[in-house]
């Protein structure tokens, strides 16, 4: 079975080449054959011969041309040979490969020039042209006909039936690479998704732990000198700090490399802000939180992951950016909508800010697109700007996911 696919893969590949073959094989037949028929004219017979059997060479790949070769010389045979050629059989070859390859218009044209011939070839060779149908009555006359061009008809319907299914084929082939397309596209989405939200929970793991551990240590280094105390105090938040964002790095590579374990390990959310707000505190920064109204419906986890996600950054932004003795205020308000997240402090960030901004550097501002990014995912919306009479003021609201 499996070298009869082979052979008929190969068959099909190469059409060209299994006509050539054919038609060697039919030169070598039909022009032997012909110089057996004894006509007057046997040189005349080989030539039509030939042209008969030599235009099978062409006929998928260019069937057109082939039938109408084909039909020039079978006019010349009807014309000025007194006998048929074992070669005739070949137009029911070439009738076959007009409906099967040819555009419709040449198949139907092909078609009715072959029944036409038909009868031409009857009117020819079996009755006397001269004197009409001669010894050949003309019921006998008819029924040749009718039986030469329902052979025609047989070959042309076979030929039509294989044009049907060699269409349905290719239809059915370009479906298949359609959809293999569309789902290399959709992998392409998926896996470009999952980039961009690895690199969005890398920033703000890295980010928030790295602004912590350097403004601890160089709070340390400053303040060590008067108080030796405070250097202890300051590396025990830096090595917790540590710690916690290896723990989130660990799970999120985790999750990577397809662990179970590390897959199910709960995600940060709303209950680990309080926990949040007490590391930000240690690295130096007076943090208060203030929560009102009540939850209607409980959100989505990644949803609350946004929402911690943003007092995350805003906060890291702050201890980055907004200098010395500075204030923030973290607001969580329910509504009757959603969840808004208001984060805002009192420092210098927002005098930077307020200047006409120069050309981001490569990788930067990626924190507040992060944020707006991942409030969009919950149709949310997120507004990051200066507040007016000094700081900076980061508002979020995540409505809440209906059924």
């Amino acid at each position: 079975m499996l070298v009869h696919r082979r052979i008929q893969a190969w068959l099909q590949a190469n059409p060209f080449k299994v006509d050539t073959t054919l038609m060697l094989f039919g030169v070598l037949f039909f022009v032997l054959s012909a110089t057996a028929v004894g006509s007057p004219h046997p040189v005349f017979d080989i030539v039509v011969s030939l042209g008969i059997v030599v235009p099978l060479a062409w006929r998928r790949t260019r069937p057109v041309l082939s039938g109408s070769i084909t039909a020039f010389f079978c006019l010349m045979q009807v014309i000025f040979s007194g006998f048929p050629l074992p070669a005739d059989i070949v137009v029911l070859a070439t009738v076959y490969a007009l409906a099967a390859y040819a555009p419709r218009w040449a198949s139907l044209g092909g078609l009715a020039l072959a029944l036409i011939g038909g009868m031409l070839f009857v009117f020819r060779y079996f009755a006397n042209p001269f004197e009409g149908l001669g010894t050949m009555t003309a019921a006998m006359f008819v029924f040749n006909v009718i039986a030469f061009d329902a052979v025609i008809l047989v070959a042309w319907t076979f030929g039509d039936l294989a044009r049907t299914r060699r269409l349905a084929l290719q239809a059915l082939e370009d479906r298949a690479r359609r959809l293999e397309t569309e789902r290399q596209q959709e992998r392409d989405l998926a896996a470009a998704d999952e980039r961009s939200h690895i690199a969005r929970e890398m920033h703000d793991i890295v980010a928030h732990s790295l602004s912590v551990i350097i403004t601890q240590a160089d709070g340390a280094r400053y303040a060590s000198a008067q108080d030796p105390e405070i250097a202890v105090k300051t590396l025990g938040t830096i090595a917790e700090t540590g710690r916690g964002s290896l723990r989130e790095m660990r799970r999120l590579l985790g999750v990577l490399r397809g662990d179970e374990l590390a897959s199910t390990r709960p995600l940060p959310s709303l209950a680990d802000v309080d926990s949040l707000v007490d590391a930000v505190k240690r690295a130096g920064l007076e943090v208060s939180v203030h929560r009102t109204g009540a939850m209607r419906r409980q959100l989505p986890a990644g949803a609350e992951l946004t929402a911690y996600r943003v007092i995350q950054e805003s906060l890291t932004n702050v201890l980055k950016h907004a200098g010395p003795s500075v204030r923030a205020d973290v607001e969580l308000e329910w509504t009757s909508r959603g969840l808004e997240v208001r984060v805002f402090d009192d420092g210098r960030g927002a005098g930077a800010d307020a200047a006409p901004p120069a050309p981001p550097a490569a990788g930067s501002g990626q924190g507040i697109n992060g944020m707006a990014e991942r409030v969009a995912l919950y149709d949310g919306k997120l507004v990051a700007a200066p507040a007016v009479g000094g700081g900076f003021r980061v508002t979020a609201f995540i409505p809440y996911t209906e059924a």
